[in-house]
């Protein structure tokens, strides 16, 4: 097939990472998608996600492909405080939130911890993050230290401190949004004496 087709390269210059429905849809055929993947021109890294041969994912990549192939999650809790840079754990898992009544997704070779949240706490204290190239649902760090408390028999209470010390010290959060997000999540109690201790 030779070199790879110029408006397959234009294709990924905003997006690195894209479903087979976006190249179906830039009118590129389910069969070329196939040759261009025998050829070494696209390389295939899940079922139905693809990039370009040279692509190299960085620390947040498996986040960008859980925006991508679940766009309606959110990630939460350890995943958000890894991201934020609240917390020196690699978890294993990504930890997403989803809808209470929604349908559980699973993806090809990723581990997800799968959450369910109401519609106020799915709703409040998100940002939409780009992460290579694919925007991505988070929550605020405001949100994740709430909810961390709120599902610290889960995350661990010294995973929660730990990060609200973190986020105090670097003047990282806005203590309205913190008690807002905590009312949310029903944690006003719990927190209250942690944070008096550091404020």
């Amino acid at each position: 097939m030779g070199k790879i087709e110029a408006r397959l390269v234009g294709l990924f210059k905003t997006m690195p990472i894209l479903r087979s429905r976006d190249l179906e849809q830039s009118g590129i055929k389910r069969i070329e998608i196939s040759r261009y993947v025998a050829a070494g021109e696209l390389r295939r890294l899940r079922r139905g996600l693809y990039c370009l041969p040279d692509y190299r994912q960085n620390e947040h990549g498996d986040l960008a492909i859980v925006g991508k192939q679940i766009p309606e999650a959110m990630i939460c809790l350890l995943s958000a405080l890894r991201y934020h840079e609240l917390t020196t754990q690699a978890p294993s898992e990504i930890w997403i939130a989803i809808a209470r009544k929604a349908r559980a997704p699973s993806l090809d070779k990723l581990n997800l911890r799968v959450m369910r949240f109401g519609q106020a706490a799915l709703r409040h204290g998100v940002e939409l993050k780009s992460i290579e190239g694919v925007p991505v649902r988070i929550t605020t760090v405001e949100k994740t230290i709430a909810d961390c408390f709120k599902y610290r028999s889960k995350v661990g209470l010294d995973v929660a401190l730990e990060a609200l010390k973190d986020a105090t010290r670097q003047k990282r959060i806005s203590l309205n949004e913190l008690w807002a997000c905590a009312k949310i999540d029903r944690v006003t109690n719990v927190m209250h004496p942690y944070l008096e201790a550091l404020v």
